[in-house]
């Protein structure tokens, strides 16, 4: 995740909303339907908390956000002050999903992951960090806006201390 945050944060004209692109679809389980709809009344800034729309018929939720997220949200919302949309282009129109697949695919070629890169990856990331961390798989459902429990539970069966405090002793 390091190497793709970098990566898609290198100096250029866009490198801080790349960056920024990539934390929040990570942090918080984006889809890119709903990355790209992302708009800045979504977005409290003040009590540092976020409203997630979900796409495919998924339960909206509201996240909190972190120090970092905060702080380049804030920068973001400075460099590009007269638009809707959190993530927008030069024309500050909202980005297309085809822009966001490939600033994604390209920054995943540069840190050399030795595999091609998508956004939907960042989602499982999100769904696999939070297993492995020991949080509950029904936060966890919550969280991803997932309706069925089912689509949740693939990212526990993997999580290696699942059992580790079955028995307490």
């Amino acid at each position: 995740m390091d190497k793709l945050l970098s990566t898609a944060g290198k100096p250029g004209r866009h490198g801080h909303r790349d960056r920024t692109l990539v934390l929040v679809t990570h942090r918080h389980g984006l889809r890119v339907s709903e990355l790209i709809a992302l708009r800045w009344d979504q977005v409290d800034l003040d009590a540092g908390l976020i409203h997630i729309n979900r796409r495919k018929n998924g339960t909206p939720s509201t996240h909190p956000l972190g120090g970092t997220e905060i702080r380049a949200l804030r920068r973001l919302k400075r460099d590009y002050p007269a638009t809707q949309y959190a993530f927008v282009t030069e024309r500050k129109g909202p980005m297309t999903d085809s822009a966001v697949r490939k600033l994604i695919a390209r920054a995943g070629r540069e840190a050399g992951l030795g595999f091609p890169a998508h956004p939907h990856m960042l989602r499982h990331a999100c769904g696999f960090k939070l297993a492995n961390d020991g949080h509950d798989t029904r936060a966890i459902q919550h969280y991803l806006g997932h309706k069925n429990i089912q689509h949740t539970v693939w990212y526990t069966e993997l999580a290696p201390d699942r059992f580790k405090d079955f028995w307490g002793d």
